[in-house]
């Protein structure tokens, strides 16, 4: 059986903890709220290694969440390394295990894995825990050894030292002592004014990447691996009715021709010959109960439903009687296209089913999920799914999918295999776009009711899209008939408002496959909201920032990352004809972001993105690096989608394939970019997220201070 990443079984578990020689493994037993102590197994800690401790007095931090590029592994191991005093450099990260009763995201309950800018704050408290009860192990065995007080015993860097004695020790030479010591019940953790780590930009801790060293799973090449390729339908929800593979049995290195549910597989020697077969496919599609509407069949129908009352998501005061004695209502209308995740690794997993069970290496981002589902499709116990989690080049919420699609195709194509052949799954580029999942499409129908200052009394907001949740293991957080992810930004709005309606429909026959996408509902309510809002600031004549500082009057950590953002960008301040800024702030995943964007247009209509500044509120900011380095990604990322990201639907088919028609921003579209971070005591919240849904706002607002038009629907272009 091959190995490419260090992985733990219980056996191996057992004996880590048990062995002298092996170094000290701590295992850590949290609740679901994180808050309690922790707790001993006696002996053999049960059931969450977290921590191993090494004779050549390398720390190595088994990190339960996967690395895509956000930081995790930095941000993680800096928890651990902080509370243990631990040497940075002697540091090491890997991916866990799939196995939910140890590694479970805090946030989500039982399940393992990775979302919602999560990563850090469901770990910040139990990975603190976790070293500073190593340390408070490794003191222990010291204060034994050398028969002194643990109070007089020192750690820095990994090294354990007693100043009245002269006696130190490397945590490696004490690694086996230590495993010997009961688990603290309660151990303590660091002040803020303690930190030596925590609040640094430290070297982030997943190399390689930049080496080639780093394996992603398009890297595997296990023995004896053969590679895959799909041929999905065109129309989403068709069917394989018969296929002619005459044609690909000729070629030298086709190993098989798989029909699965989704389409037909062409197994081959290398990827090259799999996609050759797989496009000499010839294939009738069954399509009965294919979706077969084009994007604006699709508006037309939500623009129809949005003339309607839909479901209430959030309800102050009494809007209708607002509206019909006001004597200033706006209104506008919003349209919001399909988008595709487009992360730089497109989908790919390597399948291997043997007698025991199945194996798989691949960007796990919910490791819990795709084991139930494996093991559903093989008749197995979930037990019986080994999910090795390695690198993954970008998700955006791809590889979050509730329904496992890339995953059970690897498994599928490989359980008509031999048994113990390892097949390697790729999607193209072009299978991505075109049969993947995507951001739904959405319309969005606002009105505002003003008093005599310009000051709305009344707002009325509706939302058409489909429901990303229902149909999926998330439908029980779909109450009455409300998909938080469609109504968030919109629902819990800030600004106060005294009379407040939120509706959703959630049109049920509209079969195209959707998906969270970075930032979720935020990506299309942030820019009805802070475009609207500035709408209504100029209607009063006010400034922008102002009129929201007023509005969020109870909302101090709103205020502060707008003012923050505003002083750095210079509001206010002249700037040059044919140019202009703006302004929008957005709460998501508990994070505070403000942005200004500073634009020029040109004679011809046409604009650049000069200047972005970005402000930040994510509680404590524990390694400020990776926070801007999140800040920036989020920016550019809603910046691509806001220039130009659009997925098209013709006849229920997808138009776009590739980079070159569905565009994301080049290097000279780069505007110049500040990151900005509020000092906090709070927990760590999001970062990963919360800056993209902020960045089409804030461009819309510039274009509308430099030529008065107003930018509702994306993308501008």
């Amino acid at each position: 059986m091959n190995r490419m990443i260090k992985k733990y079984n219980r056996r191996e578990f057992i004996r880590l903890s048990a062995s002298t020689s092996a170094g000290l493994t701590l295992a850590m037993h949290l609740p679901v709220n994180a808050q309690s102590a922790v707790k001993s197994g006696g002996g053999i800690f049960d059931p969450n290694a977290f921590i191993s401790i090494h004779e050549d007095n390398t720390v190595e931090i088994i990190i339960k969440h996967i690395e895509f590029g956000q930081g995790t592994f930095t941000g993680i191991s800096t928890l651990v390394a902080e509370e243990l005093d631990a040497d940075w450099n002697l540091v090491q990260a890997v991916h866990a295990p799939a196995d939910a009763s140890r590694y479970a995201n805090l946030r989500w309950g039982t399940i393992q894995g990775t979302g919602g800018s999560s990563a850090i704050s469901n770990s910040y408290t139990q990975m603190r825990q976790a070293g500073a009860a190593a340390r408070q192990m490794l003191v222990a065995a010291a204060a034994e050894k050398w028969k002194v007080s643990a109070g007089d015993i020192e750690v820095k860097d990994s090294v354990v030292s007693h100043a009245a004695t002269g006696k130190q020790a490397t945590f490696g030479e004490l690694a086996g002592a230590a495993s010997r010591q009961p688990v603290p019940s309660e151990p303590t953790i660091k002040s803020a004014a303690e930190f030596r780590l925590i609040g640094k930009s430290l070297p982030r801790k997943d190399p390689g990447k930049t080496s080639g060293e780093a394996t992603f799973t398009q890297d595997l090449n296990l023995s004896g691996q053969l590679t895959a390729m799909v041929a999905h339908s065109p129309r989403f929800g068709a069917t394989v009715a018969s296929f002619d593979a005459s044609a690909v049995e000729k070629l030298p290195g086709v190993e098989k021709i798989v029909q699965i549910s989704s389409g037909v597989a062409v197994v081959a020697k290398d990827y090259w010959t799999a996609k050759k077969g797989r496009d000499l496919l010839k294939i009738q599609w069954n399509e009965a109960n294919a979706f077969s509407m084009g994007t604006e069949e699709i508006m037309d129908s939500y623009r129809s439903l949005a003339e309607t009352p839909g479901t209430v998501a959030r309800q102050d005061g009494d809007v209708d009687a607002v509206f019909k004695s006001a004597d200033t209502v706006y209104e506008a209308t919003y349209e919001y296209p399909y988008l595709s995740h487009s992360a730089m690794e497109p989908m790919n997993c390597v399948a291997q089913i043997t007698e025991s069970g199945c194996e798989l290496w691949y960007g796990s981002q919910i490791q819990t999920m795709d084991q139930n589902a494996v093991a559903k499709l093989l008749g197995i116990t979930t037990e019986q799914v080994k999910i090795n989690t390695l690198y993954a080049g970008g998700s955006f919420g791809r590889r979050a999918n509730s329904h496992s699609d890339y995953v059970l195709e690897a498994v599928a194509i490989a359980k008509e295999l031999p048994q113990g052949t390892p097949v390697k799954l790729v999607w193209s580029r072009e299978d991505d776009t075109r049969a993947g999942y995507y951001r739904p499409l959405n319309y969005h129908r606002v009105r505002a009711a003003l008093d005599a200052n310009g000051m709305p009394l009344a707002w009325e907001h509706r939302i058409v899209g489909q429901s990303i949740m229902s149909g999926t293991p998330f439908a029980g957080m779909v109450q009455n008939n409300i998909d938080p992810s469609s109504v968030e930004g919109a629902r819990n709005l800030p600004y106060h408002i005294p009379n407040m309606q939120v509706e959703l429909h959630t049109p049920e026959d509209i079969n195209v496959p959707v998906l969270w996408w970075r930032s979720v509902g935020s990506t299309h309510t942030a820019h009805t909201t802070e475009t609207f809002i500035d709408e209504l600031a100029h209607a009063a004549g006010k400034d922008p920032v102002d009129y929201r500082m007023q509005l969020l009057k109870d909302h101090p950590r709103h205020r502060g990352v707008l003012k923050m953002a505003a002083e750095k960008a210079g509001w206010g301040k002249p700037i040059a004809a044919g140019r202009g800024r703006g302004i929008a702030v957005h709460e998501s995943f508990k994070s505070f972001v403000a942005e200004v964007a500073e634009v020029s247009v040109n004679a011809d209509g046409s604009f650049s993105v000069d200047r972005v500044v970005i402000a930040v509120d994510c509680g404590v900011a524990v390694n400020p690096d990776v926070i801007k380095a999140q800040m920036e990604g989020g920016m550019v990322y809603g910046l691509s989608a806001a220039l130009s990201g659009k997925i098209t639907l013709e006849n229920g088919m997808v138009k776009e394939s590739n980079f070159h028609d569905y565009q994301v921003l080049r290097i000279n579209q780069m505007p110049e970019v500040e990151v900005h971070i509020v000092s906090s005591t709070e927990s760590p919240t999001g970062v990963g997220e919360p800056a993209t849904p902020v960045i089409a706002p804030a461009v819309a607002n510039a274009l509308f201070a430099a030529t008065g038009r107003k930018y509702y629907n994306l993308p501008f272009a």
